[in-house]
This record gives structure tokens, C-alpha cells and sequence, in this order.
């Protein structure tokens, strides 16, 4: 693959708009697949009327989320570094750090895997089951999603921001969609046909295991095919430890990772506070963020898209190019935003019907807690395009910062503070609070970044003209 290949094509000549949807289109179907198989769990097991089984599926997301955490590491710093390479021509670079994520984040989702099957009881007590039943459930759905599936699903994950690294986004999102077809058409045949009655959760655990699995498979079959064209080799070497690249990819990703633990703490102390309020708000709750996830996915899903495009075009000095990138992303993020907080708030209760039957108090519950947590989509879009904007450019102490505003340092001290005033409502009310206050800390950072750029290219404007001896104020 010479320089006038499928990354230069879509990261330097195509316009702005045909670009991002090349790269952001693909990756958000992706998403809204990959929320769509989720729910299918929630579906599927809604309709044993059994609270219980669903409060268990819905309380594991924090742990299944750790390994998107994992995957974003690696994934989302190591996406971030190739693109920089790609853009400077350092395709040996890009490869030495394809070789690293690979194998840093298989072992990263190893040690999790085996820490969480030795620390099991504990950690599900501390997501929120402690109910004996739902202790049950929630220790079964792990062991297949996380114990034994983990690497399936780290792994897909990173393998398409790594195709996507490289401009090729429809194949990264093909096996994102794929996996998330399977997994709904694997859920039923597993639930109700292989798996004897009684055996939901199970069976949609490992639907969900076997799904990844086939995902992750798809995406190396995708490199080995390509191998001859492909910058993405898997071979470690003493290169993948030099050239700053460990540090890159750490110092850029680690902004992504610390917000999904971040998410994670944050969801599971929600589930706690939520708990000691019954079962049905519990489950309230879990299905309501299963729902405004699809939001979150969108806006997440243009982030990983248009992140390559903009750390290519930083890196080759392309700067009015990817300005254009940036405000037009943000714009398509935050429009999509506004329009599915529309939705959420005139069809709350038919989305949360979906998968609460009729007449249970989940329903009420789980529509009043979806209008709440839709308010905040509009901010935490506009906060996540900086975030990633952060990130494609290398400034991770900025972009880390936003990170933990965003999920950990303001929703957890608010829930805390406004249960005083509103038991279970306050709860659900930190969240939107604190995607207002991090979309206004990420509008003040991106404002100072543009400050300082033109800051720093007047100055350079000013010495250039010293040096040839013209005073820049006669120009």
C-alpha cells in the first residue's frame, strides 16, 4: 500500500464531510449495533418477568465495561499514535505499535479475567448484588461474559480501532455489527431452546461470549488477508518498546480508560445507593442506562471515527484541514445528541416498555429515571468531541482532566449530596448536572488550546520575519 492508499485517500484528499462519514458513519452503526445486542440481553431475559434475572444482567456492566476500559488503553492510544505515524510517514513506527497494543492488552484482559475469578463474591457485592438471587445470576453471567469471554470482547474492541488507525472504518464496523447480529440471533436459540429452563442468564451469557469471540476472529482474519497491504503486524519486537511509542500510547489512551473506570465506579455506586431502595429501582435504573446508552454510543462512535483523521492531519502540519474536521464532527455529534433527547423525553415510557412488561413499578421507575439522564446527552456529546480532540493531538493531561470531570470527581460527590434532597431522584439527577458543568470546563480548554496555537504561530510568523530582516509590522 504506497502513500496514495485507503488512509491517504480518506485522511488528506477527500473533503471533510465524505471523510467523516467514511470514517464516523461505519463506527456509529457499530455502536448502535453494539447497544442493540446489549439490550437484546435485557430483552430476551425482561421476558421472564423475572426482576431478579434482569437486575443481575443490568448491575455486570460496570465489570464488562472494565474491559472496554482495557481495550480503550490500548486501543483508543495506540488508534492515536498510528494515525500520528501514518501522517509523518513513519509506517514502521505505526506497525512496532500495532505489535504493542496487541499483546499489552491481551494480557491486561488476562489479569482482569483471573483477578475477577478469584475476587468474584466480593466484587459482585460490591456492584450490587447482594440479594441472594441476584447474586446467583450476576456470578453466572460473569463467568461467561468476563472469565472465560473477556478476550473475545477486549479484543474485538481493540482490533477495530486498529483498522480503524488506518482508515478502514466500514471493516472495523462489519465485525462490530456482525458479532452484535449474532449475538441476537444466538440469544433466543440459547435462552429457550439449549439451555434448560431456568437457565436464561446463562444462556445469554455465553451467546454473548461466543458473539465476541466470532467478532475478534472476523478482525484477524481481516489483517491476515491483508497482510501484503496492511500496516498492522503482531509481531513483537524490540522496536514496539523504543521510539517513545509505550509512552505515546499510554499517556494518549489513558484518558479513555480512566473514563470507563471512571463509569464504572460511578455506575456501581449508583447501583449500591440505588439498591437500598428495592429491587424495581434498581431495575429501574439499569434499564434507563441501558437505553440512554444508545446516546452516549453515537457520540462515542463519531469520537473513535473522526479521532484518526484529526491525529493524521495534526501530525502532517495539516491544521486547517483539521479545524474543518473538528467543528464539523462536533456540530453532527451534538445535533444528533439534541434529536435523541427529544426522543427519549416524548417516548420514555414506550423505550422503557420495551423491556419492562406492563404494569410492574421498574416501568415507572425506569421512564421518569430515562428523562433525567436524556438531559444531559447535548453536553456530554460537546464534552466527549473535545475529549477526543484531546487525544487525537496528544494532550492527554487536558483530555485526562475533562475525562474524570466527566464520570468519577462531579456525579459521585453529587449523588451523595442530592439523596439528602431527593432519596432516589437526586441520585439519577447528578449525571446530567455533571455533563453541564464538564461541557463548560471543555469548552474553556478547547478555547485556551486555539489561544495558545495562534499564540505560538504569530510568534514563529514574528521570528521568521526577524531572521529576514523585515519587520513583521510593515507587512
Amino acid at each position: 500500500m504506497d502513500e496514495k492508499s485507503v488512509e491517504y485517500m480518506t485522511f488528506e484528499s477527500s473533503p471533510v464531510l465524505i471523510a467523516i462519514c467514511r470514517q464516523a458513519l461505519p463506527t456509529v452503526t457499530g455502536q448502535i449495533i453494539l447497544v442493540l445486542y446489549n439490550m437484546a440481553d435485557m430483552f430476551f431475559i425482561g421476558m421472564t418477568g423475572s426482576d431478579a434475572k434482569l437486575t443481575a444482567v443490568t448491575i455486570c456492566m460496570p465489570a464488562l465495561m472494565f474491559l472496554s476500559a482495557i481495550s480503550n488503553l490500548f486501543g483508543v492510544g495506540g488508534a492515536s499514535e498510528i494515525s500520528r505515524a501514518l501522517g509523518r510517514r513513519q509506517r514502521a513506527h505505526a506497525a512496532a505499535t500495532a505489535a504493542f497494543v496487541f499483546w499489552a492488552c491481551l494480557l491486561g484482559t488476562a489479569l482482569y479475567s483471573a483477578g475477577l475469578w478469584l475476587f468474584m463474591d466480593v466484587c459482585i457485592d460490591l456492584l450490587g448484588g447482594t440479594a441472594s438471587e441476584v447474586h446467583g445470576y450476576t456470578r453466572t453471567y460473569l463467568v461467561f461474559t468476563v472469565v472465560f469471554g473477556g478476550a473475545g470482547a477486549s479484543m474485538s474492541a481493540l482490533l477495530a480501532h486498529l483498522l480503524r488507525s488506518e482508515g478502514r472504518s466500514l471493516q472495523a464496523s462489519v465485525g462490530i455489527m456482525a458479532g452484535g447480529v449474532l449475538n441476537i440471533l444466538l440469544d433466543p436459540l440459547f435462552m429457550f431452546w439449549l439451555m434448560p429452563a431456568g437457565e436464561e442468564v446463562a444462556g445469554a451469557a455465553l451467546a454473548t461470549a461466543l458473539s465476541n469471540f466470532a467478532a475478534a476472529g472476523y478482525f484477524l482474519f481481516v489483517i491476515w488477508k491483508r497482510k501484503g497491504s496492511s500496516i498492522l503486524c503482531f509481531r513483537l519486537n524490540r522496536y514496539a518498546f523504543s521510539g517513545g511509542i509505550v509512552r505515546c500510547v499510554l499517556s494518549t489512551g489513558s484518558p479513555a480508560c480512566v473514563m470507563t473506570l471512571f463509569e464504572n465506579i460511578s455506575y456501581a455506586i449508583l447501583g449500591n445507593l440505588m439498591a437500598l431502595h428495592g429491587t424495581t429501582a434498581q431495575a429501574g435504573i439499569g434499564v434507563a442506562k441501558k437505553v440512554n446508552m444508545l446516546a452516549h454510543c453515537i457520540t462515542r462512535g463519531m469520537a473513535q471515527g473522526v479521532l484518526p483523521l484529526i491525529a493524521y492531519n495534526y501530525a502532517a502540519k495539516n491544521f486547517k484541514r483539521m479545524k474543518s474536521i473538528v467543528h464539523t464532527a462536533k456540530l453532527i455529534s451534538v445535533a444528533l445528541a439534541v434529536f435523541y433527547t427529544g426522543i427519549c423525553l416524548l417516548f420514555s415510557s414506550e423505550l422503557i416498555g420495551i423491556f419492562i412488561q406492563e404494569g410492574s413499578s421498574s416501568l415507572r421507575y425506569g421512564t421518569s429515571f430515562l428523562k433525567i439522564l436524556s438531559i444531559g446527552g447535548p453536553f456530554s456529546a460537546y464534552a466527549y468531541s473535545i475529549i477526543s480532540f484531546f487525544q487525537a493531538v496528544n494532550c492527554g493531561q487536558k483530555s485526562f482532566i475533562l475525562a474524570i470531570l466527566r464520570k468519577g470527581v462531579l456525579d459521585v460527590p453529587l449523588m451523595f449530596l442530592l439523596r439528602l434532597f431527593a432519596p432516589i431522584y437526586g441520585l439519577v439527577w447528578a449525571t446530567p448536572i455533571a455533563d453541564g458543568v464538564c461541557c463548560i470546563a471543555a469548552i474553556m480548554f478547547f478555547l485556551k488550546f486555539i489561544a495558545h496555537r495562534r499564540e505560538k504561530l504569530a510568534h514563529r510568523s514574528e521570528n521568521f520575519c526577524v531572521a529576514l530582516g523585515v519587520n513583521s509590522s510593515d507587512s
